[in-house]
């Protein structure tokens, strides 16, 4: 946490923002409000997320509740005493896809510790009513480790989402510092775990970097995620969202990410996106296996069609 007298580093002139507030991107804000939803791109204030609303026709929807029940110093999500559940939240998010004509969507959640599943019933409902209402439109979950129960994730696996995404964070020196309650070795497992119940279901993980971490260890990071068989990985500028979280460290250039993305490859990813605006959704319609493209490719047909 930054204090008063703690320099602030200044962010580079490669940390610019292109605003595109295009009847999608307006549309998208206004019915989330309408219809009582979230989404990450709003509450982790996302730096993409004009281009994703107002370009890309994508977007992350946040479920069970705006209030986490962890406190992770680097994420913007408020923490708290969650609501109850609310079983109608699976229809209103599909009623949503479906009226903005979404190509992909990311459904994640605030982390659930004072639920026993975790939330993963309401989760893998939303999967479902998503894919019955909207059958062309790929669906990726990036849930939280739902305290790493194993039928848990088996539930969610079970409603076969297009990808598993589980994000990693930190490497794993700076994971205690980093996120509250999380694990690094339960994320690995987690998303083994994952490919094991389900190994067409590729799986993707999401590194931060600026947080004080070596290039050595985000190398680790990789051998580490390679050695648990994700398929995908994103690397990403961490920018602190207030001074009360973590203060970046270094802010790196586009061509550090460069780099990192061809070692990413070398090391036998499938898919590498990184850069200084790269979050876990940055461009995740383009990682879905084929299948899930031709998938995608057929609702865009049938949307010129009409």
């Amino acid at each position: 946490m930054a204090t008063k007298n703690e320099e602030i580093l200044r962010k580079p002139d490669w940390l610019k923002i292109k605003l595109n507030t295009n009847k999608n991107y307006t549309g998208l804000k206004k019915m989330m409000r309408e219809k009582n939803l979230h989404t990450v791109c709003e509450e982790a204030k996302c730096p993409n997320i004009h281009e994703c609303w107002g370009e890309r026709r994508t977007a992350t929807f946040m479920i069970l509740g705006a209030v986490c029940t962890r406190a992770c110093r680097f994420c913007a999500v408020k923490t708290g005493l969650p609501n109850e559940l609310d079983w109608d939240e699976p229809n209103r998010v599909a009623e949503s896809v479906q009226l903005m004509n979404l190509k992909h969507v990311v459904i994640t959640a605030v982390a659930r510790d004072d639920l026993k599943d975790g939330g993963s019933a309401v989760y893998a409902e939303t999967v479902r009513k998503v894919r019955e209402k909207n059958p062309f439109t790929t669906i990726e979950v990036l849930p939280s480790d739902m305290g790493g129960e194993y039928d848990s994730l088996k539930t969610l696996i079970d409603a076969k989402p297009d990808i598993m995404n589980h994000n990693i964070e930190t490497v794993e020196r700076l994971t205690p510092r980093v996120r509250a309650k999380a694990k690094y070795h339960r994320t690995l497992e987690f998303l083994q775990r994952s490919k094991e119940m389900c190994p067409e279901i590729p799986t993707k993980s999401s590194l931060m970097v600026g947080l004080g971490e070596t290039v050595e260890e985000i190398h680790q990071t990789m051998d580490d995620l390679r050695a648990h068989d994700v398929d995908i990985m994103t690397i990403g500028q961490y920018l602190q969202p207030s001074r009360k979280h973590l203060k970046v460290e270094k802010y790196y250039t586009p061509l550090e990410f460069g780099k990192l993305r061809k070692v990413a490859m070398e090391k036998g990813f499938k898919h590498c996106q990184a850069g200084p605006m790269v979050r876990s959704s940055y461009h995740a319609d383009e990682q879905v296996n084929e299948a899930a493209k031709a998938k995608q490719a057929k609702g865009d047909e049938l949307l010129k069609g009409e």
